[in-house]
């Protein structure tokens, strides 16, 4: 019998209604098959709803304070409308001129040094495993001889580390979350989401943009980017950056004397982040310990990662000074040691050759002249939208140049200068309510691409 035979005498009366005068394909050819049909019952065919499925869930509640952040940390977020605007435009050429991250090639005198210390370790002469969580002893003395020369500081108050922004979180672990908190603001939004997950925070006020239970010290242009401390509250704990991100603005010997005395009338820790120390132009101070008195109240980090383009390669450090005392007067320093010793297995010992070869004659020539690469673009950016008409800060003494929109949205900005000309930059706003009508142009990019975004801006906002 045929399949088509076989087909017409399986099919059922019951469905013969269905099937009448239809023409059906059979092996690729049109038969016209005609099927008497059979009176039937009506028939009702009702859907049965599938078992909603619902994914497992632990027992585990999540932590509060996290909740308590309003959105995704403000550079990925930035990532994040990037790669939807080249979904929307594919064939886009986008300057990257927001996030801070480093272009130029590292310089090789540091570099060879990085690849002669890997290939050693597949020798047995040249193989070593676990370092010491604090550092080698090497780099700590490089360190301390040359940030810190006739200051005082010593190589074991020096803590090498994977960065600046990983040593936040862990004197965040230090403090605990029985503290309060001060920052700049507009400051880098490590320093405020690191308080908010450890929960020395109250809720975010939407309506004034800000937690409960941080002290915002508001720098703006009329008050030359530094905090009139007058009207500061007292806090445990002080962030401040100098060379400032994102203003660009550095502070003064007589500022920074201020505030270490206002640290010690308040019995507070200034936490200082020194990551941009090595871009100042003026003479102000590349550190917090060439202020008299500033070892008995401050911590200083910093890092490589802008200096030599180690973004990626990961190496910075945190001084804790033995003189830094907690109110029943332990010392500071012995607490952080534990946590860096219960919470991180040391800096890897290929960064820290180059952070060692970084620190030699040839490792500091070259990377004054990578410096001096970015302060170049720097100036570029700057030139520009003060051709343009707009008040413009900072760039001197730091790799960012503050542009000021005043009355618009800074988010707003941000999307109509990546909209009609495809540069990313970062919306002030991201940095604390102090950052609104602001935006923030990184120098850290390659010159073409620089030049190529300064006639951008020019034809948009000429």
């Amino acid at each position: 019998m045929s399949s088509s035979s076989l087909l017409q005498a399986s099919i059922s009366s019951s469905s013969s209604a269905f099937f009448a005068n239809t023409k059906i394909n059979f092996n690729n050819r049109a038969q016209n098959v005609s099927l008497p049909a059979k009176p039937v019952g009506v028939c009702t065919c009702v859907a049965t709803p599938q078992a909603e499925k619902t994914a497992f869930k632990t027992q585990v509640s999540r932590n509060v304070n996290i909740a308590k952040l309003q959105a995704g940390y403000l550079f990925p977020e930035i990532a994040r409308r990037r790669a939807a605007h080249l979904q929307k435009y594919p064939d886009a050429q986008v300057i990257s001129l927001g996030i801070g991250d480093t272009t130029e090639p590292i310089p090789e005198v540091i570099t060879s040094a990085m690849a002669k210390r890997s290939h050693a370790l597949s020798t047995l002469e040249g193989y070593s495993g676990y370092g010491a969580e604090q550092g080698e002893k090497p780099l700590r003395a490089a360190i301390a001889s040359t940030f810190y020369d006739n200051l005082d500081i010593e190589e074991d108050d020096i803590f090498v580390s994977d960065g600046a922004k990983c040593d936040i979180s862990r004197l965040q672990v230090v403090f605990g979350s029985n503290v309060t908190m001060a920052v700049q603001d507009p400051s880098y939004p490590a320093y405020v989401d690191s308080s908010v997950i450890m929960g020395q925070t109250g809720e975010y006020q939407k309506a004034v943009e800000k937690f409960g239970n941080i002290e915002y010290m508001r720098c703006t242009p009329e008050n030359g980017f530094f905090p009139d401390l007058r009207t500061v509250s007292r806090t445990d704990i002080i962030f401040f950056c100098s060379p400032n991100n994102p203003t660009g603005s550095a502070a003064t010997r007589e500022q920074l004397t201020q505030l270490v005395q206002f640290a010690k009338d308040n019995g507070s820790i200034i936490v200082y982040d020194s990551a941009y120390a090595m871009y100042m132009s003026d003479d102000n101070p590349r550190s917090i310990f060439e202020i008299p008195g500033a070892k008995e109240v401050a911590i200083e980090t910093s890092s490589f990662s802008k200096y030599a383009g180690f973004t990626g390669v990961r190496l910075g450090w945190t001084v804790v000074p033995k003189q830094l005392l907690f109110s029943d007067g332990f010392p500071v320093a012995k607490d952080f040691n534990r946590i860096v010793c219960t919470c991180f297995n040391g800096a890897s010992n290929i960064s820290q050759a180059g952070g060692l070869a970084c620190l030699s004659p040839e490792g500091l020539k070259a990377m004054h002249e990578v410096i001096g690469f970015y302060k170049e673009n720097t100036n570029i950016i700057v030139e520009t939208f003060e051709s343009l008409g707009f008040k413009v800060y900072g760039g001197k003494n730091a790799p960012y140049v503050w542009v000021h929109f005043p009355g618009r949205s800074s988010w707003d900005v941000f999307s109509e200068i990546l909209e009609k000309t495809h540069v990313v930059t970062t919306p002030g706003s991201g940095f604390g309510p102090g950052g609104e009508g602001f935006f923030r142009v990184s120098a850290f990019g390659h010159m073409s691409n620089v030049l190529e975004a300064c006639k951008r801006f020019k034809q948009l906002y000429k």
